[in-house]
């Protein structure tokens, strides 16, 4: 019989609640009784039931992104596992402590995971909250602009296209000449953006125009000096409830299940044992610490960072991004190098 499935059941098998139906110390619970009528198949005399082969099915679809395999062949793989199992059992493996110190670690971590289901479905996050905090995550969502700019390398050639442009230049026309930047092509058109995808004093010289006019200093950024037309503004228009509801779910979650842990411990008496790490050296007299180097930006596009049951250790990090309406969820402003 081929064992082909036998790598992914014997690392996830061994987490799969309700398949622990052999016999086993006194560590870990006895399992459940299986009768003949409930079972699927018998090895030596050992049952193993249907909920057992079903949890299986479940636990490898999920692990498959939804593959399924043939039941006769996820049947044989647990025939496969009780086998080695009553070998275990045999040599008693069971009582090494190795296998011990697995079980209790496998045992701890189902038993922290129910705890935590049992938690959120006593206290499931409900519309009302969901609703809440869309309404505060959407209620003030700023605006995004669309602007062109001339990248330039000196403030005097950047000077000089203001002149032109204050005697009446095409500004797409200047962009197209002088521009350093691969968007002067177009124009020095940066399509639509939001001032947090900019570099700072590219943003705060967007923001602090208005629409139809150029910037009549020249703005510095890393990349060189700009020459900035912004052309127009609107308000980001929120996606709907319905759109992102499943998104804001977990989070909430997570926030429930980190406020459970957080009372728990504030309620608990904890004494940490483990000892501070020591600290790092101090370089010695004459000696230059070494600093790490700044990373240098390769765009325009100022640098963001990027947040299911709950972990105890998780914290909520998740935030909702609109994608204004009549724009592509992929599409990004065009950046200069």
């Amino acid at each position: 019989m081929k064992l082909k499935l036998i790598p992914l059941i014997l690392a996830s098998a061994t987490l799969l609640p309700g398949c622990f139906e052999e016999k086993t110390n006194d560590a870990v619970a006895t399992a459940p009784t299986v009768s003949k009528e409930d079972a699927v198949a018998s090895v030596n005399g050992v049952y193993i039931s249907k909920k057992t082969l079903e949890t299986l099915e479940k636990e490898i679809a999920e692990r498959s992104q939804g593959q399924t395999f043939p039941r006769e062949q996820l049947l044989e793989e647990l025939i496969q596992r009780e086998l080695l199992i009553q070998q275990a059992l045999q040599k008693q493996l069971d009582k090494s402590p190795e296998v011990i110190e697995r079980m209790a670690t496998v045992r701890n971590s189902l038993l922290s995971q129910a705890a935590l289901q049992d938690y959120l479905k006593a206290n499931p996050v409900t519309d009302e909250e969901i609703k809440a905090e869309y309404d505060s995550k959407m209620a003030n969502m700023g605006e995004e602009y669309k602007a062109s700019h001339i990248l330039v390398k000196t403030e005097d050639e950047a000077k000089k296209i203001i002149a032109e442009l204050e005697k009446g230049g095409d500004f797409k026309a200047l962009a197209k000449k002088h521009s350093i930047d691969p968007a002067g092509s177009d124009g020095g058109d940066l399509g639509w953006f939001t001032a947090d995808r900019m570099v700072p004093p590219f943003s705060e010289a967007v923001v602090a125009m208005e629409n139809g006019k150029f910037s009549k200093e020249p703005v510095q950024t890393q990349f060189g000096w700009h020459v900035i037309l912004r052309e127009e503004a609107r308000a980001l228009t929120p996606p709907p409830l319905d759109a992102v509801k499943e998104q804001i779910r977990p989070m909430l979650q997570r926030q429930k299940a980190q406020a459970m842990i957080e009372n728990l411990r504030n309620g608990a008496k904890v004494e940490v044992l483990l000892a501070p790490e020591p600290k790092p050296a101090e370089p010695q007299v004459g000696e230059e610490a070494a600093a790490p180097a700044a990373p240098k930006s390769e765009s325009l596009d100022a640098q963001t960072t990027n947040d299911g049951a709950p972990t105890p250790a998780e914290t909520d990090s998740t935030t909702t991004e609109a994608t204004p309406a009549g724009e592509s969820a992929q599409e990004q402003p065009k950046a200069a190098e």
